[in-house]
């Protein structure tokens, strides 16, 4: 139901005459301290971790961790735009089959664009009211090459921050040079905390930087080596992309006129592993869980949830549909999932402290298939080499070492490389944004019905996958069918065989 108010801009001189259907800080932002520095202020940073210290901050004693964000990107622009002019508060509307609720969030409260004064990031990251430094960059912002684990020295980015660190681009960049400050300054490293979809998320981290820093400053890497900690995490709430249909929302069910606002599901988790360098805030207090190992949940998530995503999202979009409701209302493409999940993930994961595996993947589909968040798969399959790689090759991999099943994952990797050649089966174009776009439609051109073009790069696929016959057929009879019958027929093929 529409509001009869009208809608307010949002603003700090104007969030206290917001409806009273819409919840607003009750903390005082002015005496926040920016206690964490936060790279990649998207959508997913916005509905989550921002979310739990807004939580934390209507609790006395965590004055100390509000977020200063950082946008790195040429896009980023447009949301230090939008946030500045609304004095970083932001509105998080929470799709429910109950309902919609709405809440402003106030825990940003800064937010520095890099390439306009890099100079103010190094100094807002070595500065000693910062205690950590949390990441939202993507999984290709990692810069690591898939098939060795390392870092990819000559990644643009990566090498220019080499050349020239005194005037950085990337993350590495920055967080070398704030860190250099702070061991001249006699201040302690801060935290670097990762929460983006990678297994071993706080590892790939500490592994990435400290090659930087090898390359760099060997006193520096040492260091940071001895006294920094990159604890790991498992992050999860799906957050689609905003659209105008979502601020039109927001106006129209809240009063609210928001540039930039965020719509997302219910179900929120976050599990951190309790190993800081500087302190942290309470996030126990307010639904994270502090655990020493991440890994079992960290595991457990990527391969379902974020492999579930994959297995979904391609066959989805090779149909015609382009949101997950849609493709999860398709019986077959439901039992395609619900086969991967149960087949070819669940025999690979350890006990998970605390959860119902079971239930956790019921959960999960039915997420998947809300119609209140109405997920994009477009959103999904963005950066498709990099999640494939992370979220099904891993799978995949584990299953032919043990000789067990792969007709799921292979099909997804082939229903990818389908969906390269950009148009559905009714030739509708295809959304697609990928790191290394060109050299995969490149090569998925050349290959046509033979994967081998596209299996054979060595940076997603490495040696073992691309020279397993057996994964490399499996592949190649979808990739086929597809060709010759259409995903429809190529989809039933797959579940015939996955029987």
């Amino acid at each position: 139901m529409a509001s009869s108010i009208p809608p307010i801009t949002l603003s700090a001189a104007t969030v206290d005459r917001l409806p009273p259907n819409v919840r607003v800080p009750a903390y005082d932002r002015r005496a926040l301290k920016q206690g964490i520095v936060h790279v990649g202020v998207g959508g997913f940073h916005r509905a989550h971790q921002a979310v739990y210290l807004d939580d934390l901050l209507h609790r006395p004693g965590s004055e100390a961790y509000g977020i200063c964000g950082v946008g790195l990107l040429p896009q980023d622009v447009r949301i230090r735009d939008a946030l500045r002019a609304q004095d970083y508060l932001y509105t998080v509307v929470t799709r429910a089959a109950a309902g919609d609720s709405a809440r402003v969030v106030g825990s940003i409260v800064d937010f520095l664009y890099a390439p306009d004064d890099p100079e103010a990031v190094v100094e807002r990251m070595a500065s000693p009211e910062t205690r950590i430094v949390s990441l939202t960059v993507t999984e290709s912002g990692y810069c690591e090459k898939r098939a060795t684990g390392e870092l990819d020295f000559e990644h643009p980015v990566v090498a220019h921050d080499l050349r020239s660190p005194g005037r950085p681009g990337g993350t590495y960049g920055f967080l070398a040079e704030a860190l250099r400050r702070r061991r001249l300054r006699g201040l302690p490293p801060f935290s670097v905390l990762s929460c983006d979809n990678l297994l071993d998320n706080g590892k790939v981290a500490r592994r990435m930087l400290l090659a930087f820093l090898g390359r760099l400053d060997e006193k520096l890497a040492e260091w940071v080596e001895g006294s920094g900690a990159f604890p790991g995490t498992m992050v999860d709430r799906i957050t689609p992309a905003t659209t105008d249909p979502d601020r039109e929302l927001v106006r129209e069910a809240f009063g609210v006129d928001d540039a930039w606002p965020v719509v997302t599901e219910p179900f929120k988790q976050w599990v951190i592993e309790d190993h800081f360098a500087a302190g942290r805030p309470a996030w126990e207090d307010v639904g994270a869980q502090l655990v020493a190992d991440v890994e079992p949940y960290e595991r457990m998530k990527v391969r379902l949830l974020n492999g579930g995503h994959q297995a979904m999202c391609y066959i989805g979009l090779l149909l015609g549909y382009r949101h997950a409701p849609e493709a999860m209302g398709d019986g077959q493409v439901r039992s395609l999932v619900r086969l991967f999940m149960d087949r070819e993930v669940t025999p690979l994961l350890p006990p998970v402290p605390g959860i119902d595996l079971e239930d956790y993947k019921k959960t999960l589909r039915s997420r998947f298939a809300s119609p209140a968040t109405n997920d994009q798969l477009g959103r999904i399959s963005t950066d498709g080499s990099t999640r494939i790689a992370g979220f099904v090759l891993p799978t995949i991999a584990e299953q032919l070492v043990r000789g067990g099943p792969i007709h799921i994952g292979a099909f997804t990797v082939a229903a990818w490389i389908r969906h390269l050649s950009g148009r559905d089966d009714h030739g509708g174009e295809l959304p697609f944004a990928d790191p290394v776009a060109d050299v995969l439609r490149e090569r998925a051109a050349a290959g046509g019905a033979d994967a081998s073009a596209v299996l054979s790069i060595p940076e997603l696929f490495g040696k073992n996958l691309s020279t397993s016959q057996r994964f490399v057929d499996e592949v190649n009879v979808s990739l086929r069918t597809f060709a010759e019958r259409g995903a429809r027929a190529a989809l039933e093929r797959c579940l015939g065989a996955a029987g």
